[in-house]
């Protein structure tokens, strides 16, 4: 977060920008705006544009405000980025203080997802990647999926997919070059020791907390490296003020 990384964020900033507007200008939602509203589950498009933004801004800030030694545009980046790193900060204590609110809050976003799976793209890419990286299905078990109206096991669903799971629950053989999408079809319907064999039976949250014990120190080592350069930059934006106003007071 360095005053000297201002044009690279904006760089960056700008190109994550671009790439959620270009994604929701792909699915129409720039022509109907009310559509933002309309999808049920978590919009994919929304982290680039909020990253995008968030870089841009203090990007630009930093940059300009070094360059143009205004000192405005540089207390600017220093609050902005002081609010910020307590915002991480605080969203980190609490997430260890109500680690159980935490895990019911992941339990009902991702169900809540579920529910959407076919109603977004870019969501149904975003769920298929979770569950195959951390070889799990639904949020606490297969039995999550369902939920949705396509997988559900009610005598009215007459889809195809009717007790089954997405493809990405499904175990993967080496030997098989190609994915099979249908892999998942029935697989709810037969006995549990038999589910094993064809799909990963474990929820997300379980796996992801099992993935985030197992490389705590990573993780920890990311967000400390992470604290350090944003205390780094506050400090430099607040240094390079004091001097520009100390040799305009010299004037």
């Amino acid at each position: 977060m360095s005053l000297h990384l201002g044009p690279r964020q904006c760089f960056l900033g700008i190109t994550f920008l671009g790439i959620g507007l270009w994604a929701w200008n792909e699915k129409g939602v720039l022509s109907n705006i009310s559509s933002i509203t309309d999808l049920g589950g978590f919009d994919p498009v929304w982290l680039f544009l909020v990253v995008g933004g968030v870089m841009f801004i203090l990007g630009f800030a930093g940059c300009i405000g070094a360059l143009r030694e205004n000192t405005f545009l540089l207390k600017f980046f220093s609050v902005f980025l002081g609010i910020i790193f307590f915002l991480e900060l605080t969203a980190g204590v609490l997430a260890f203080v109500f680690k159980d609110w935490i895990k019911d809050q992941l339990y009902f976003f991702i169900n809540n997802n579920i529910r959407a799976y076919r109603d977004d793209i870019d969501l149904q890419n975003l769920i298929d990647f979770t569950q195959e990286y951390w070889q799990c299905c639904g949020a606490f078990g297969a039995d999550d999926w369902n939920l949705n109206i396509y997988f559900n096991c009610t005598d009215s669903n007459a889809s195809r997919e009717r007790c089954g799971v997405p493809f990405s629950c499904c175990t993967k053989d080496p030997a098989e070059d190609v994915i099979n999408t249908q892999c998942g079809y029935d697989a709810r319907q037969k006995p549990e020791v038999d589910q094993q064999i064809v799909i990963y039976t474990k929820g997300c949250v379980p796996q992801f907390e099992k993935w985030l014990q197992d490389n705590l120190t990573i993780v920890a080592g990311i967000f400390i490296g992470i604290a350090l350069l944003q205390i780094f930059g506050i400090c430099l934006a607040q240094n390079l003020v004091s001097d520009i106003e100390a040799v305009r007071a010299s004037w």
